[in-house]
């Protein structure tokens, strides 16, 4: 047993050095490592708007206010607020404003759209913008943190939070369709 002790505290250097690696690479990230991470996080969008516009089609417009229990988002619920960060969330990451899409209530009653057309509608527009204010952000000025859900974070950090939240939504999405006997339009 005596020779647990140093083969966890190695365990526990090596794990603080992998904690501390992403801010060392961040510091290091050239204008064009910003530039790669932003085309592969702009591809990444490109892919995700593809599949949540291939859901949003695929269900039935009666199927927008179903929600697998009570307390849990609807399916267009869930599509609006993917729309609502495509106008908000993404821009604010890279540094752009968010789109003027009106007051508190003029924003309720968006999340709270579930016609079909509406939605989709809503969701194109609000990729166009997101990769609009992507395409404008300068690499330069994405290599230091910027504040983000609170906290300053690097341009590596936005983009796998962001990503990290939509891929959320779109497995929720999935199995939604899933659940109703929908097939997503990229399985079949």
């Amino acid at each position: 047993m005596r020779h647990a002790r140093p083969a966890f505290v190695l365990c526990g250097l090596i794990a603080l050095s992998l904690f501390a690696a992403p801010a060392r690479a961040q510091s290091s990230l050239t204008r064009d490592g910003a530039a790669a991470v932003k085309a592969a996080f702009a591809a990444d969008l490109e892919t995700m708007k593809a599949k949540f516009i291939g859901l949003a089609q695929a269900f039935p417009q009666d199927k927008y206010t179903w929600r697998p229990m009570e307390g849990v988002r609807s399916v267009s619920e869930v599509l609006m607020l993917v729309a609502t960060e495509g106008y908000s969330f993404i821009p604010s990451g890279v540094g752009a404003p968010a789109a003027q899409l009106g007051d508190r209530d003029a924003m309720n009653k968006l999340r709270a759209l579930s016609d079909k057309a509406q939605v989709i509608e809503h969701l194109n527009k609000a990729f166009a913008y997101a990769k609009d204010a992507l395409d404008k952000a300068d690499p330069s000025a994405l290599l230091t943190p910027r504040p983000l859900m609170g906290q300053p974070r690097t341009l590596t950090e936005i983009t796998t939070l962001i990503g990290g939240d939509l891929h959320e939504h779109l497995g929720q999405l999935i199995a939604y369709a899933r659940m109703n006997h929908i097939v997503p339009p990229w399985s079949k």
